[in-house]
């Protein structure tokens, strides 16, 4: 039988770390308001906001090449990249026919994922079924992401702009019928788009306007619609009823409980979440890995950070039960179950 196990995995952030009294500089905020709502207290932005050089294809590459080298492959064993963002270099092509440029890979297959939070779950859930499927044999998977060049640093928009940051995290999904290997045991994702507006960016689109109602007519193109727009409380409260949904359900399709679990990684999108969370399955500290204070909310790169992050510091072992969930724009959420 074909298993899905992690063969590498690696993450890379920018060297530049923005405080919440950095921010406080720029619009009106402070540490204890952004850290009382969101547990954040720095995030990673890339030290020029305008740099053509540092961007989400980069930091994914960065990414891709320590989940290589701990995995023991090079780019030409790599037969398919899944590459999940809402940040691309170019509004198309995707990022992920770059990341095969730049790691010099052979003419494979690069699918782009545009989840937003819930990207790198549902990436690896595509990936997964390749691999058992057959199709192929080690899959890189990437989240990357850059917010800061596109976030609004004013009083207007610091509701968003204080929670977000930058970085990637990837991992090398193989195939192997190794009887002691790790592997995927269960995945779901879920949607329900007619709460898409309570968290996206509406322009450019086919809705809201196209370059050329930029060219045209640039004073009536508002903040509201260039800048990400959240409702922050409606998205919360939907967020705790979804995340215990979709961990459980995960754990039922596996035929495992929440005692068996030996880390629960979730998306790094509100430390608050986190702990209402972890507080309704009755989770211990050690088994649960939060890194939201560091790097802020990364999107579809804060799972395979935290993940990554976790493994480097030997709180996730060879043969752990691992739970992944995610809840993020769309509004999309689902879980990767897997053992390690």
């Amino acid at each position: 039988m074909i298993k899905s196990t992690i063969k590498g995995i690696g993450f890379y952030v920018p060297d530049n770390v923005v405080t919440n009294d950095d921010l406080a500089k720029l619009m009106t905020t402070n540490d204890e308001w952004i850290t009382e709502r969101t547990g954040i207290k720095e995030r990673r932005h890339r030290q020029n906001r305008n740099d053509s050089q540092e961007t989400t294809a980069y930091l994914g590459f960065k990414a891709s090449e320590k989940a290589l080298e701990k995995a023991g492959l090079t780019a030409k064993d790599i037969d398919y990249i899944v590459f999940a963002t809402l940040s691309p270099d170019y509004y198309f092509p995707g990022c992920g026919v770059l990341l095969q440029d730049m790691l010099g890979c052979d003419t494979i297959g690069a699918l782009d994922v545009r989840n937003q939070c819930s990207g790198f779950v549902y990436a690896v859930s595509v990936a997964n079924a390749f691999i058992k499927s057959g199709t192929y044999k080690n899959i890189l998977v990437v989240g990357a992401e850059i917010h800061s060049f596109g976030l609004d640093f004013s009083d207007e928009g610091r509701g968003v702009s204080v929670i977000f940051g930058d970085g990637a995290g990837a991992i090398v999904l193989s195939a192997t019928e190794d009887e002691n290997a790790g592997d995927i045991l269960a995945v779901n994702m879920h949607s329900e788009g007619k709460y898409a507006d309570e968290l996206c960016t509406q322009f450019p689109g086919s809705k809201y306007g196209w370059s050329d109602r930029m060219r045209k007519e640039p004073e009536n193109v508002t903040n509201k619609e260039v800048y990400p727009i959240m409702n922050g409380n409606f998205v919360f409260k939907h967020a705790v009823t979804r995340f215990p949904e979709t961990m459980q359900e995960a754990l039922d399709k596996a035929g495992k409980t929440i005692e068996d679990l030996d880390m629960f990684i979730p998306h790094q999108a509100n430390l608050r979440i986190a702990q209402f969370v972890q507080q309704k399955f009755g989770l211990p500290d050690e088994k649960i890995h939060n890194n939201i204070q560091k790097y802020g909310n990364t999107t579809a790169a804060s799972i395979p950070i935290a993940l990554s992050e976790a493994i480097e510091e030997g709180k996730i072992k060879r043969g752990d039960l691992v739970l992944l969930s995610a809840f993020g724009s769309g509004f999309t959420w689902g879980s990767v179950l897997f053992e390690y």
